[in-house]
């Protein structure tokens, strides 16, 4: 059995990735072994899980995660999810994983078309996923949010509904217009989460909220 001390958690960078220091922070936190790893790397067989953090890679030129998406570490990323590996998306990782199809669905302007940046009461939907396992359904919790280009849509709701892919949800207001008040979804595995808020800003008392702690406890 791994120890969770030897746990590796990959954090992929790339240009314009601005949260993955957070990330890192908050992996320490729960005693995992993080370690960065850059958009031309092209293995991942060292890793026990991956986070691809917030930011704005590549500028968010054409739209965002959309050149993140045809670099080199996607193929490996692919391989790593169909072989049933936890990876979470957060922001501009919850684009990527929509743009590279590991998720279902999009995440697109904001119907404001404004840069959101407030603290948002979101609703867990399931807890079938490592991130969210050591929640209960229906929990409610309150997570940062910063995002221009956040508004979940799908051709397919029922689907999400189906398999039980509804990740999270905004329990109070719908500040970005997305479908269904969703802001977090899964693969029909629940093995590849990408969600908008940010959970390592709330994982320290000096942060005022440790609510996210436990998506990082959960995945290791």
């Amino acid at each position: 059995m791994t120890n969770i001390a030897d746990v590796k958690v990959g954090i992929i960078r790339f240009p314009g990735s601005n949260c993955d220091r957070d990330v890192y922070k908050a992996l320490e936190l729960v005693d995992a072994k993080p370690e960065y790893i850059y958009w031309n790397n092209k293995d991942l067989s060292d890793m026990d899980a991956i986070v691809i953090p917030g930011g704005f890679s590549y500028g968010d030129y054409l739209r965002a995660g959309a050149i993140a998406a045809i670099t080199p570490i996607i193929d490996s990323l692919k391989t790593f999810a169909k072989e049933g590996n936890p990876i979470l998306g957060i922001c501009n990782g919850a684009q990527i994983l929509g743009e590279v199809n590991l998720v279902p669905g999009v995440f697109i302007e904001n119907k404001n078309v404004k840069f959101i940046c407030d603290t948002s009461k979101l609703e867990i939907k399931t807890t079938r996923t490592p991130f969210t396992k050591l929640y209960k359904k229906n929990q409610k919790i309150n997570l940062p949010i910063a995002h221009a280009e956040g508004r979940y849509y799908t051709d397919d709701i029922q689907k999400l509904y189906d398999n039980d892919q509804i990740v999270l949800t905004f329990a109070d207001n719908n500040p970005n217009g997305s479908l269904e008040n969703i802001t977090g979804v899964c693969n029909i595995e629940g093995n590849v989460c990408a969600m908008m808020p940010h959970p390592e800003r709330a994982v320290e008392e000096l942060l005022q909220s440790t609510d996210g702690l436990n998506f990082f406890k959960g995945l290791i």
